[in-house]
């Protein structure tokens, strides 16, 4: 299958990103349904590239229970990161597929949730405070092309709104990807 060309920018931008501090009081929270109901009104404001961005630092700085927030596409036999959100850069920069949950996730084509990381002999640890993970596969045609990976420090915290919620982000990315 043919990708996105952009998909290769999204990549190699993702080296120049800076990791951000956690949260502040000054942001509210707001429900996620909500908040991607505003991302998807966002799809055609602004770039693909900067849509990206939006999408993983409002989902970490909006959402108390996203600790990080990144997006990896596929390339080849091999996941890459694109835009993330956290304190610092995960070092799982380039992932093989069907290695770890995200690996799993693009295996699959199904989303992943994982409410404890450290019951997982697959889980490629990132940041000592991650314990639960919800992986969500980004399709073209069928055909895995990213995903949404994100992480959190509580156990057992994702619910169905999380899993029907970002599925349907992932949707969204996928229609503004084939527009590109």
């Amino acid at each position: 299958m043919d990708t996105p060309k952009i998909l290769d920018t999204l990549i190699e931008r993702s080296k120049t990103i800076q990791g951000t501090p956690d949260r502040t009081d000054t942001i509210e929270s707001i429900e996620l349904t909500n908040l991607v109901s505003e991302l998807l009104g966002n799809v055609t404001k602004s770039s693909l590239m900067d849509w990206e961005l939006q999408i993983v630092d409002r989902l970490r700085h909006e959402i108390d229970r996203y600790s990080w927030v990144g997006l990896y596409w596929v390339k080849g036999e091999h996941l890459y990161l694109g835009g993330w959100s956290g304190p610092e850069a995960t070092e799982h920069v380039k992932i093989p597929i069907g290695e770890g949950i995200c690996g799993l996730a693009v295996r699959t084509k199904e989303t992943v949730v994982v409410d404890d990381v450290n019951a997982r002999s697959d889980y490629l640890a990132c940041f000592p405070n991650t314990r639960s993970e919800i992986v969500v596969p980004i399709f073209i045609n069928g055909e895995a092309i990213g995903e949404i990976d994100i992480d959190g420090d509580t156990p057992d915290v994702y619910t169905n709104e999380d899993r029907e919620q970002l599925e349907r982000l992932a949707s969204a990315i996928s229609s503004r990807l084939r527009a590109s």
